[in-house]
């Protein structure tokens, strides 16, 4: 199975410049909990996720309008492409502890979003020894270690490296 059979293609998205009013109107109209920032060519350059700007509000003294999603963007981007195998992306979710990727062409531009959501939809159940294509076993097990408490495995790997 694809990420192109599974993900959502019309993904929300906003600019750097977006104030953080506007990027929670977004989320709230499209009921999603990130948006993929872009630039002028639709490269992602990084992501805000409901998170990202919970804590941007709760730990500055300025409202959503003064403040910019460009401040608060989480520049450390995890993607996928549309022609990767699912599970290759699942990996990805797991060392990353990411529940939601950006998909993008070879180019960087985006396509639409995966989310552990769009996942859960389209697993099955392993029924004995034969082969299915996404298992509630894998969703489930990348959600182990995306929930695990330790530091995301691609960061113990620079840091080790370094």
């Amino acid at each position: 199975m694809k990420v192109r059979d599974v993900m959502m293609r019309t993904a929300a998205h906003c600019s750097r410049n977006t104030n953080l009013a506007a990027a929670v109107e977004t989320m709230w109209s499209r009921n999603c909990g990130i948006l993929p920032i872009i630039d002028a060519e639709r490269k992602v350059i990084g992501v805000v996720t409901d998170r990202d700007i919970c804590i941007a509000l709760g730990t500055r003294n300025k409202l959503p309008g003064e403040i910019t999603v460009g401040e608060v963007m989480t520049g450390r981007l995890f993607t996928c492409t549309p022609d990767e195998d699912v599970r290759v992306a699942l990996g990805t979710m797991g060392r990353a502890k990411v529940r939601r990727l950006p998909v993008v062409t070879v180019e960087g531009k985006l396509e639409g979003i995966l989310s552990m959501d769009d996942l859960v939809v389209h697993s099955r159940a392993r029924l004995g020894d034969r082969m299915i294509e996404l298992s509630y076993d894998d969703v489930v097990e990348t959600l182990k270690r995306v929930y695990r408490a330790d530091l995301p495995e691609i960061v113990r790997e620079r840091v080790a490296a370094a």
